[in-house]
C-alpha cells in the first residue's frame, strides 16, 4: 500500500504520468471492439425476456411455515428443470414469505403443465389442493418497460441541463452522454452473451449503473476544469491539463470501483452460483458490468473525446501553441536569438524577430591575447599613439594635503 500512496502522490503532483489523451485512438478502438461484439451478441442471440415481459405459467404450494426453506425451493427447481419440459428448462423458484413457494415457468398447457405440477407436488409432499396455477400476462413487464424508457429521457435530459449550468460547457454534456451509452450497450450486450434473463431487476440495475457513470464522469470533469481554469496564465496545453486531471482522479477512481465491486460481486456470486436464479443475480450483473464499464468510460472515454471535441476551438489552440514555445525555449535557450536570413532578421522559429532587434549574431568582447601580462590582472589597452610632451611640465602642480599639514612647513 505505501508504493500504492507514492504512485498516487506521484501521479497527482505530475511526477509521472499516463497518457490517456495521447493514446485516445487505442481506446477508441478497444471501446469499438467490446461495443462490436455487444452489438453482435444482441443481434446474433438476442435478450431472454423473463415471464414478467413474455408472459407464463405461475404455481404457488402452500406449505408450513417450517417447510418454506430455500433447501426446499432449490430441490423444486431442480425437479421442474428435470421434467423436460421445453418451457420449463429455467424455472423461477422462489419463497413467498414463509406460507408458499412460487414457481414461474414459460406459459404451458396440457400434459406439460401437469408434469411440472406432479413434479413440484412430489417434491413438496404437498396435496393437490394446496396448489394453485395462474397464468401471468405481459401486460405488467411492458409496462415496466414503458416507464423505465421514461425515466431514461427525462434523466438524460436532466444530465445535459445539469452539466450545461455546472461546467458551462456543452461539449462535456456530449461527451458525458457519448460515455453513458457506451456502458448501457455493454451491459445489454453482456445480458445477450451470458443468456441472463432480463426482469424488472434488470431495468433497476440498468437504471442504477447510469447514475454511477455519471457520478465518475463529473469528478474527472470537475477537475478538468480546475487544471484549465488559468487560461492565459496556464503552462500546460488543454490537452496535458486534461490529461494531469484524469491522473490525478485516477487512484480515487480505482478505490471507488473496488469499493464498489466487491459487494456486488459477492451478491453476484450468491445469487447465480449458490441460488442458481432469481431477481438477485439480474440485478447484480447489471450492477458488476455496468459500474467496471463506467470506470473505464469515465477515464479512457469521456475525457478523451472531451479534448477531442474542443482541439479545433481557437483559444485551446492558442494554449497548445503557447505550451509547445515554453518547452522548445526550456529545451533550446537559443531559440529566440535572431539571424539573418534572405535579408530580414528572423529567429529559429521562422518568426520575424522583434522590432529594435539586430540581426547576426550576439556582439562578444575580443581581447588582444597577446598583450596581456603574464600575470593577473586586466590586459593592458591598446596604445591609440605616442605620448605627446606636455605643455605644463614647467609650472608647479598643485597639491592636496590633509588638514593636519596645511601651512606647515
Amino acid at each position: 500500500m505505501g508504493r500504492f500512496s507514492r504512485l498516487g502522490n506521484d501521479l497527482y503532483s505530475g511526477q509521472k504520468s499516463i497518457d490517456f489523451v495521447g493514446r485516445r485512438w487505442l481506446w477508441y478502438a478497444v471501446s469499438g471492439v467490446v461495443l462490436l461484439a455487444a452489438i453482435a451478441g444482441l443481434s446474433i442471440k438476442g435478450l431472454d425476456y423473463g415471464i414478467e415481459f413474455t408472459g407464463g405459467a405461475e404455481y404457488r404450494v402452500s406449505l408450513p411455515a417450517s417447510s418454506v426453506t430455500q433447501d426446499l425451493a432449490d430441490d423444486v427447481r431442480e425437479a421442474v428443470a428435470d421434467t423436460g419440459v421445453e418451457g420449463a428448462t429455467s424455472p423461477v423458484v422462489t419463497t413467498s414469505g414463509a406460507e408458499a413457494i412460487l414457481v414461474q415457468t414459460e406459459p404451458l398447457e396440457g400434459e406439460d403443465s401437469q408434469t411440472v405440477v406432479d413434479a413440484i407436488l412430489e417434491t413438496t409432499g404437498a396435496s393437490p389442493d394446496d396448489l394453485s396455477q395462474t397464468e401471468l400476462g405481459a401486460s405488467w413487464g411492458e409496462q415496466v418497460a414503458e416507464r423505465a424508457l421514461m425515466g431514461l429521457i427525462v434523466f438524460l435530459v436532466l444530465v445535459v441541463l445539469f452539466i450545461w449550468a455546472y461546467f458551462r460547457e456543452w461539449k462535456m454534456s456530449v461527451a458525458a452522454l457519448v460515455a453513458l451509452a457506451h456502458d448501457v450497450v455493454i451491459t445489454v450486450g453482456v445480458y445477450a452473451l451470458s443468456g441472463f434473463e432480463v426482469t424488472p431487476a434488470t431495468v433497476t440495475g440498468v437504471l442504477t449503473i447510469l447514475g454511477f457513470s455519471l457520478y465518475d464522469t463529473v469528478v474527472v470533469f470537475d477537475k478538468v476544469r480546475e487544471n484549465t481554469h488559468g487560461g492565459r496564465e496556464s503552462r500546460r496545453s488543454y490537452a496535458d491539463a486534461a490529461n494531469l486531471a484524469v491522473n490525478q482522479t485516477l487512484v480515487r477512481s480505482i478505490n471507488t470501483s473496488i469499493v464498489a465491486l466487491l459487494p456486488v460481486g459477492a451478491i453476484l456470486y450468491v445469487g447465480a452460483v449458490q441460488l442458481g436464479s432469481g431477481s438477485l443475480k439480474d440485478l447484480a450483473l447489471a450492477l458488476f458490468v455496468g459500474m467496471a464499464a463506467g470506470v473505464y468510460s469515465s477515464v479512457f472515454i469521456a475525457t478523451p473525446l472531451l479534448v477531442h471535441l474542443k482541439s479545433n476551438e481557437t483559444a485551446v489552440k492558442l494554449a497548445d501553441r503557447r505550451a509547445r514555445s515554453r518547452k522548445r525555449a526550456a529545451s533550446d535557450p537559443y531559440a529566440g536569438v535572431p539571424a539573418r536570413v534572405g535579408g530580414r532578421a528572423v529567429t529559429q522559429t521562422g518568426q520575424p524577430a522583434p522590432p529594435g532587434v539586430t540581426s547576426g549574431p550576439a556582439p562578444t568582447r575580443k581581447t588582444d591575447r597577446s598583450r596581456e601580462p603574464s600575470g593577473k590582472g586586466r590586459a593592458a589597452p591598446r596604445a591609440h599613439g605616442p605620448v605627446a610632451p606636455s605643455t605644463a611640465s614647467g609650472r608647479k602642480q598643485p597639491s592636496r594635503q590633509p588638514r593636519s599639514k596645511r601651512g606647515k612647513k
